[in-house]
């Protein structure tokens, strides 16, 4: 493990004298990379040194065991050393766990897509609480939240609505959310007290920036419309709504939801980068899967992933079995725990494909 660690310490080395370089402050994505990369090895550099210095001192009560003579200077050793072994593998457990390669698009801000299902006016009305928790989360986190598109359910909820979801390390705590989610309960719409089934899909990208996606002028044709809905005087007056058509790919994007033309044409264009970056995105997905299957995949979104079931108030999530009794608090935002519970799994499986068992 040292080694390891040392031949870390080394990288972020040169990573530190590149940075200074003047080739790489002239070119802005190498720079970029560069950076992320410096920040991203910080924590396993700190628990490296800490790590180093115990297994020094481990060392050396160890020596003074086998050398000195003064029982009381052997005494303050054996109840050091005593302390410091009792520190060592949680330390090294922690550092293992650092050392899992981290998926690079983790520390992204994401694009965050909810569509309703199976089952009607009920499966927009769970659109529309999934968004809810979403909401709550990410005011927990105290994560930016833009509205990119909505697509309003006829009673309520929504059919469709897309965020942009902005703040640190927002994609790998919400990737794991991507695919099918499955309500169980009484609409109230159901005169007769039967419980139906409805779903949601959810699906969450890494935001492209502009480093990532070669977005020509010349490929994008803009078209500018009046917005619709609710929103104030400007609505159907004002041509303040975009859309975005990529041609090469037929790629169709469009925002209304902010107040300038300005502001939408930004948020369209952010949309549309991820549209771009998903193809790449999911051609990364799929060798990953080649070379490791999981349980916690985040790729295919046709999986049924979770279930709320609202007259048990139980929460299931499939793919690792764990289920929780504290639905209310779940879908107010309280979704912490599962998240951390995917990570945990995900993490067990990758220590367990490094080690070759």
């Amino acid at each position: 493990m040292l080694d390891k660690l040392e031949a870390i310490q080394k990288r972020r080395d040169e990573v530190e004298e590149l940075i200074s370089q003047p080739d790489s402050m002239s070119d802005m994505k190498r720079f970029a990379q560069l950076n992320k990369e410096y920040k991203d090895l910080a924590p396993i550099i700190e628990a490296y040194k800490e790590y180093k210095t115990m297994m020094g001192n481990i060392t050396n009560c160890k020596e003074i065991l086998a050398n000195e003579k003064d029982a009381e200077l052997r005494e303050m050793a054996k109840m050091e050393l005593d302390e410091l072994l009792v520190k060592q593998e949680p330390m090294e457990e922690e550092i293992r766990n650092l050392l899992i390669p981290k998926d690079p698009q983790d520390a992204k801000n994401a694009v965050l897509e909810i569509r309703s299902g199976t089952g009607g006016d009920e499966a927009s009305i769970f659109a529309g609480d999934l968004f809810r928790m979403y909401t709550r989360y990410a005011q927990a986190k105290n994560w930016k939240l833009e509205i990119i598109e909505d697509n309003p359910g006829t009673v309520g909820g929504y059919n469709k609505v897309v965020l942009n979801v902005i703040g640190e390390d927002v994609y790998g705590q919400l990737k794991y959310e991507s695919g099918v989610h499955r309500v169980q309960r009484v609409p109230d719409t159901e005169t007769m007290g039967r419980v139906h089934t409805s779903a949601a899909s959810v699906v969450v990208l890494p935001e492209a920036d502009e480093f990532d996606v070669d977005l020509k002028p010349e490929d994008i044709r803009l078209d500018l419309f009046c917005a619709s809905g609710p929103g104030g005087q400007s609505v159907n007056t004002t041509y303040s709504a975009v859309r975005l058509l990529h041609i090469p790919t037929g790629i169709i994007v469009q925002c209304q939801d902010q107040k300038s033309q300005q502001k939408n044409k930004e948020a369209a264009m952010k949309v549309l980068r991820t549209r771009l970056y998903e193809f790449e995105y999911n051609k990364y997905m799929e060798e990953m899967s080649k070379t490791r299957k999981t349980m916690v995949s985040t790729g295919d979104r046709s999986a049924k992933v979770r279930t709320y079931n609202f007259p048990q108030s139980r929460m299931t999530e499939h793919r690792i079995g764990f289920t929780t009794h504290n639905l209310d608090a779940v879908m107010n935002g309280d979704i912490q725990n599962i998240i951390d519970q995917l990570q945990l799994a995900e993490n067990a499986e990758k220590l367990k494909a490094g080690t070759g068992n």
